[in-house]
């Protein structure tokens, strides 16, 4: 198994990539010739990964990452790095590599804090590994500051750092930045590509692997957590019934709130699993007794530990969101194509009589609104309008139509 296997139906992005470890590896081990490298493998300092939510664009990135870090034996014998199998590989894939430093966002933005001694880093030699690697998974998030920082970074890098930044599109990353990238742009994997995929992976059925994949439009992530958590199938029935709860105001209400306290909800779990044992760690790194108190004068890096805490629910509910109106969008967009009476394939194949209700007792014009209603909740909430109110302000749109 290579770095690359998890990379799904991203072929073109995966040869890419290996031709340019190859040619990184030759730089570090000293044996490229004096030719230069094509111009299609040639190594870089700086790049950057755009693609749609789903796509993979940070396992790409990781696995770009692992591929220079590689230390297989085999590469002496004319190899490729990327074994997936050595320590370099390894450790750079499960994120514990010391040289490879990942940035995401904790909250709504990156901020220029927790960008500051990951760019620090970047300046110094690779400790153990043969590049330092500086994976950032949330680029669009960079705020102005902290994006400044990051661009002196990539113009002036050390001669071994390598800066991975992901990010949906192009324009989510400031020009001046990604003037200094390579970009490489990953497609939206097949349905077929990722229900092979879960069946060859996770061992899921293949019956439950292609309805899943369908469900998710070749959203990797989302397909595999469909297939193999109760909670998350729970949680997509329950919103895939709210077009059919929207017919009065009260249902309409009553629907938005259950919608907001079940991110909430999810939200709190994370929170519940995460916050007491860090908690916990920081106070003992910082020598406080078991119960006692902490010692004087470090009760602000607590506090800072309480704030990304408080940072993370909200970036937690509001995913939590994103991923609602994403199955909201799916549901409509079906309705649409029975209504124009498209041969697409439709996704949501679990919820065909409430698509073909809907569809028969209204007009296409109303559906185009819907999905329209549920993209400004989507711009709403990017706004940090309060998620009820826009919730709510949707609901009513789908009851009006």
């Amino acid at each position: 198994m290579t770095v690359w296997d998890d990379l799904v139906g991203q072929e073109r992005v995966s040869e890419q990539l290996a031709a340019a470890a190859r040619d990184a590896d030759a730089f570090v081990t000293a044996a490229a010739s004096d030719e230069p490298p094509p111009e299609a493998s040639r190594m870089t300092h700086a790049w950057l990964f755009t693609g749609p939510p789903g796509a993979g664009r940070n396992q790409a990135a990781r696995a770009f990452a692992a591929a220079l870090q590689c230390v297989s034996p085999d590469r002496a014998l004319g190899g490729a790095p990327g074994c997936g199998f050595c320590d370099g590989c390894h450790t750079a894939l499960v994120g514990t590599h010391a040289d490879v430093s990942t940035v995401a966002a904790v909250g709504a933005e990156i901020l220029v804090k927790d960008m500051r001694d990951t760019v620090r880093k970047s300046f110094t030699a690779p400790a153990n590994g043969r590049w330092q690697v500086i994976l950032v998974e949330d680029a669009e998030r960079l705020n102005e500051k902290s994006a400044n920082a990051v661009l002196k970074a990539v113009e002036e890098p050390a001669p071994r750092t390598v800066w991975l930044l992901c990010a949906p599109s192009v324009e989510d990353v400031l020009p001046t930045i990604r003037s200094r990238c390579r970009h490489l742009v990953l497609s939206t994997p097949s349905v077929d590509a990722v229900a092979d995929m879960l069946v060859r992976r996770e061992g899921i059925e293949p019956d439950v692997a292609a309805s899943v994949a369908r469900a998710t439009q070749g959203h990797v992530d989302r397909a595999r957590r469909l297939a193999t958590d109760p909670d998350a199938r729970a949680r997509r029935a329950a919103v895939l019934k709210l077009p059919l709860r929207v017919e009065d105001v009260g249902g309409a209400l009553r629907a938005a709130q259950e919608l907001v306290d079940a991110a909430a909800e999810d939200a709190k779990q994370l929170a519940e699993e995460m916050d007491g044992k860090e908690t916990e760690d920081l106070k003992a790194a910082l020598g406080a007794a078991q119960g006692g108190r902490l010692p004087r004068g470090t009760a602000g890096v607590v506090k800072d530990l309480e704030d990304m805490q408080k940072r993370r629910r909200t970036r937690t509910q509001r995913d939590s969101l994103d991923v609602a109106l994403a199955d909201l969008t799916s549901f409509y967009r079906d309705v649409l194509a029975l209504q124009l009476g498209s041969r697409i394939a439709l996704a949501n194949t679990d919820a065909e009589d409430a698509l073909e209700r809907l569809a028969r007792s209204s007009t296409p014009e109303s559906t185009l609104r819907r999905i329209e209603a549920i993209a400004a909740c989507g711009e709403a909430l990017d706004r940090n309008v309060a998620p009820l109110l826009a919730v709510e302000a949707m609901t009513m749109a789908l009851r009006a139509g």
